[in-house]
């Protein structure tokens, strides 16, 4: 009892004791003086500061892939919170108590005994599966309790997904309860005070800093009012929530949203108006996700709800990523936020209506899991909710076709050359307007951040601005001439050489040796590097390695510069892959007079490139040292898979054809990452005597999508490309 005064977690202890055997008289003795010491008003804030402290460990993945059953938001621990603190105000331990106590109603009661069992039910046979005490619903047992459930894969979902999204709805029903039924608690174990109340309209009041319904049956008599709850709380921000009662009103009254409270004008033109307010247009979305007004309002919505992505990248459900993005986007018009991403902070500062990118990405993913094309299904259902909701034909149109193409720019920009003016007129002519792709630029960029927080990178954010800035350009032009881009980059060029105090001149016999789609390929801050590095030293019998802090503000650049050998890129592949740096793109070039001068920009996983000066050095060292070694090369390193990619394993996909102009063959690649990945690709090609132009590595959590611009003569014949792309598949499975 002394121990338990100054210590929650061991008056919850105690609070759980059980009588066994001994002195029957001495333990009721002992369960007495526990609770007449026990200050129940003191418990409940600890334990609510508690519970507010383990939630907020998961709130950056609250839908993590491998939740834990007992402790994440809406686990086993938020029903046993509510046991404690009735336990500590002498209401009961049990359901049934509670019901007796006034605290929880007979419909909430058997809805809490179904969460319960089911968590419990799930628990107990993880326990079994892992032959221990395990908590988390990892990858490893996922598929197996499907099976011990009854489930099995569809068409479309695999049958961990159907089980994984059942127990995310379960835990959303039980974070409801717990926020219910802890309101209820605190009102019988706190004294009655003055409560300072605040009327809003006739049928609201705020009452002690909570949103109140003065009539709670106003959600069945005026059904508009459900939506006009989340609506005032937006315009309320210093409203902490609803209070119980309302919140009993609401879940009482949600089943009344129907086909014709969706057709409803007022319905309508308040969830419109909730898109537009200046403030919490997202807490109050995911609010009233959260109690399950949002998919029922939307239906599309409602069915992707706990819906897992096991594509090994998303690691959220399909609506936490849904909402993420629309919070995104949010966050590029916070003024607080604009150094995070200049551009799209003033993009969306000068965007009219931007409630027309939150309704894009309310509806980008919503067709997923119905098999076909979710961009194409998605752009149906917007187009529907447009035409329903009244809004104009230009806006209605711009949110089906944002979600009709939202993959559209991220793949241009991390699978295609943008130093290529086809490129750059092609997407222009998919686009077609500014205002469109600055649309397309803003979801483009939310909608990768919110997918995982490792997927996102400083190169990725680099390509998606190229790209805009070039579209940008292109459409205000109408066209751009190669050999005036050309001519001005060297401009460019020139100027940047004489701040480096680089004498005149001194750059025409390395630039003799360059044609112009080197000045195409390469930016003028690049040239100037290569220039300077290089100009004195053109006919150089040993390799040159230098390395630098990446100008995009990640990772480092790497230039090689050596006389050109068939197993280089194979060389610099490995060599990366020993130190695990990861290679997200790769420039290929061979001068005039046969040697190579390849540029790359790589990232370290761990983040040591902040210690520059050392990692520089050594990777200059190094690197030059395996590009002049005459040691035959060492097989690729075969890298660990993780767990996530052994229980989903991604069957490789290989695609080779040439590109529209015919110069170049385009070689795609999708497979699981792993440690030596691009040494393996590297070496069969070496083995079929075939050459690099390009490459653009795109990682996407456990996911790679690779492309590759290659040549050479064998690629004319169909036989070798056949038995390229089976040793391909053979090199890239993870088994």
């Amino acid at each position: 009892l002394t121990l338990a005064q100054d210590d929650v977690t061991v008056q919850t202890n105690l609070l759980e004791s059980r009588y066994l055997c001994g002195d029957r008289k001495l333990f009721k003795n002992f369960f007495t003086r526990l609770h007449s010491k026990l200050d129940a008003q003191v418990y409940y804030d600890s334990k609510v500061l508690e519970q507010q402290q383990r939630r907020s460990r998961y709130y950056n993945a609250i839908f993590n892939l491998e939740p834990n059953l007992k402790t994440a938001p809406g686990g086993i621990r938020d029903l046993q919170t509510i046991f404690w603190i009735a336990q500590a105000a002498n209401l009961g331990n049990s359901w049934k108590a509670l019901r007796a106590s006034g605290v929880i109603s007979e419909k909430d009661v058997a809805q809490a005994q179904r969460d319960e069992r089911f968590l419990s039910h799930l628990r107990i046979r993880l326990h079994y599966l892992a032959g221990r005490c395990e908590d988390r619903l990892l990858f490893d047992y996922q598929k197996a309790l499907a099976e011990q459930l009854g489930l099995s894969d569809k068409p479309h979902r695999y049958a961990s997904e159907q089980l994984m999204q059942r127990y995310y709805r379960t835990t959303q029903s039980v974070r409801f309860l717990n926020e219910v039924l802890l309101q209820d608690i605190r009102v019988k174990i706190f004294p009655a005070k003055q409560v300072v109340t605040r009327s809003l309209n006739s049928r609201f009041q705020i009452s002690d800093n909570h949103l109140a319904v003065k009539d709670e049956q106003i959600f069945i008599k005026q059904p508009s009012a459900i939506l006009e709850s989340f609506f005032l709380l937006e315009q309320h921000p210093e409203v902490a929530n609803m209070n119980a009662a309302t919140l009993q009103a609401l879940r009482r009254a949600k089943g009344g949203i129907g086909a014709s409270f969706r057709r409803d004008p007022i319905n309508r033109n308040l969830f419109l108006q909730i898109l537009r307010q200046p403030k919490g247009v997202t807490r109050e979305l995911r609010r009233m996700n959260q109690y399950d007004i949002l998919g029922r309002y939307i239906p599309a919505f409602g069915r992707i709800v706990g819906q897992m992505q096991h594509d090994l990248y998303h690691v959220y459900t399909v609506d936490e990523h849904i909402l993420t993005v629309v919070s995104n986007l949010r966050r590029f018009s916070v003024p607080e936020f604009s150094h995070e991403y200049p551009l799209c902070s003033k993009l969306m500062n000068d965007y009219e209506r931007p409630e027309i990118l939150y309704l894009a990405g309310l509806f980008h993913d919503i067709a997923k899991g119905r098999g076909g094309d979710h961009s194409a299904l998605g752009a149906v259902d917007a187009r529907r909710f447009g035409k329903a909701h009244g809004l104009i034909q230009d806006d209605s149109e711009l949110v089906a076709w944002l979600v009709e193409n939202h993959l559209y720019m991220s793949a241009t920009a991390q699978k295609q050359d943008l130093s290529d003016q086809d490129v750059i007129a092609s997407f222009a002519a998919k686009v077609s307007t500014s205002r469109r792709l600055i649309s397309l630029y803003l979801l483009t960029v939310a909608d990768i951040r919110g997918t995982s927080p490792k997927v996102w990178n400083a190169w990725k954010a680099k390509l998606l601005e190229e790209l805009y800035y070039a579209t940008s350009a292109y459409l205000s032009n109408g066209t751009a001439s190669p050999e005036s881009s050309v001519q001005k980059r060297q401009s460019e060029v020139l100027e940047q050489l004489r701040l480096y105090a680089i004498p005149d001149g001194a750059h025409v016999a390395l630039w003799a040796q360059f044609d112009t789609a080197y000045f195409i390929r390469h930016d003028a801050r690049e040239i100037a590097w290569h220039t300077c590095l290089l100009n004195y030293r053109v006919q150089t019998s040993t390799p040159i390695v230098k390395a630098r802090l990446s100008t995009i503000g990640e990772g480092l650049q790497v230039a090689v510069y050596a006389r050109n050998k068939s197993d280089l890129f194979a060389r610099i592949c490995s060599f990366f892959e020993s130190i695990h740096y990861s290679i997200v793109e790769a420039k290929i070039y061979t001068t005039q007079h046969g040697y190579a001068l390849d540029s790359f920009q790589v990232l370290d996983p761990e983040n040591k490139i902040s210690h520059y000066r050392d990692v520089t050095s050594f990777v200059e060292h190094g690197l030059e040292a395996a590009v002049s070694s005459t040691e035959p090369l060492t097989p690729p390193t075969v890298g660990r898979i993780s767990r996530q990619l052994r229980h989903f394993p991604i069957t490789p996909q290989i695609t080779i054809g040439p590109d529209e102009k015919g110069t170049y063959f385009i070689l795609s690649i999708i497979a699981g990452d792993r440690l030596g990945l691009l040494s393996r690709i590297a070496n069969v090609l070496l083995q079929h005597r075939v050459s690099l132009y390009t490459a653009k590595i795109n990682m996407l959590g456990e996911r790679a999508e690779d492309i590759f611009l290659i040549y050479g003569e064998p690629l004319n014949n169909p036989q070798t490309l056949v038995r390229m792309e089976a040793e391909l598949i053979e090199q890239l499975r993870t088994e």
